[in-house]
């Protein structure tokens, strides 16, 4: 049974998760990235008509670990990290969108219709976390940060390339969520953030060592929907490992690691 199994102690981001998932579905015939074949997909993805996005995957280190990371530019700009609100507590350049606005770049998405309601599932689950922390029906959400271009183009990345990969089975480890606090639209809120925190229900989670956000709403989103269950890495034969690196630096290296290879019975 081919298996991915997605490692979560550093987190879940849809970048990291990205980038990881490049290096196993264009991974050479000794199961090493192919950096050729990593372009080639980021160039076609780049024309697959989410407005103003353009991705570039870039080979990186963290702490000795070779393994991807990926850039997202939104408008020629990459997106960082949220600067200081002002005093009504949003951003100036942020663009607020609601479910039916995303609905509406999806379904113009030069894509998979399977894949199309993945990133539409996903979305979904994002919708009623955050719905149910601001007291609104799911409809009524206008995103923040998980509603941007780049979180759009995260999560449709992650479909798509989950559909190329196509596992049998996908496990992933209980998630880290780090501990703290983190700046966002709306000020200063604990980690995890109160729509991770809804998300990650009925999912085995842990804050860990490292103080700061390790898991965002979008990576225990996609974690949430793609994971048929949570369990330390099985006994499996690996064919392929793939490294997803994050921005942020912390005491231990910032990366997602997805092993995929056959499960095997001793």
């Amino acid at each position: 049974m081919k298996t991915l199994y997605i490692d979560c102690g550093m987190g879940a981001a849809g970048d990291m998760l990205t980038a990881a998932l490049l290096e196993i579905a264009c991974r050479t015939e000794s199961g090493r990235p192919d950096r050729e074949a990593i372009e080639k997909f980021a160039s076609g993805f780049n024309k697959i008509g989410i407005p103003g996005v353009g991705m570039k995957a870039v080979q990186s280190e963290k702490m000795g670990i070779t393994g991807t990371h990926v850039h997202i530019y939104v408008n020629g700009e990459e997106e960082h990290e949220p600067e200081v609100p002002h005093e009504h507590g949003h951003h100036h350049h942020h663009v607020h969108r609601s479910m039916k606005d995303i609905e509406e770049i999806i379904s113009g998405l030069a894509i998979d219709d399977a894949v199309k309601e993945d990133v539409l599932n996903v979305y979904r689950i994002i919708a009623e976390a955050e719905g149910a922390v601001h007291g609104k029906p799911a409809g009524e959400v206008h995103f923040h940060e998980v509603g941007t271009m780049d979180a759009v183009a995260d999560v449709t990345a992650v479909c798509m390339l989950m559909r190329e990969i196509a596992p049998e089975e996908i496990i992933a480890s209980p998630v880290a969520t780090g501990y703290g606090s983190v700046r966002c639209a709306h000020g200063v809120l604990p980690v995890p953030a109160p729509a991770t925190a809804l998300i990650l229900r009925g999912v085995p989670a842990y804050a860990g060592d490292i103080q700061g956000e390790l898991c965002t709403p979008t990576g225990a989103a996609l974690v949430k929907y793609f994971a048929q269950k949570y369990s330390q890495m099985p006994v499996m034969s690996t064919e392929a490992i793939g490294y997803g690196l994050g921005t942020k630096d912390f005491a231990k290296a910032n990366v997602i690691r997805i092993f995929y290879g056959s499960k095997v019975d001793l």
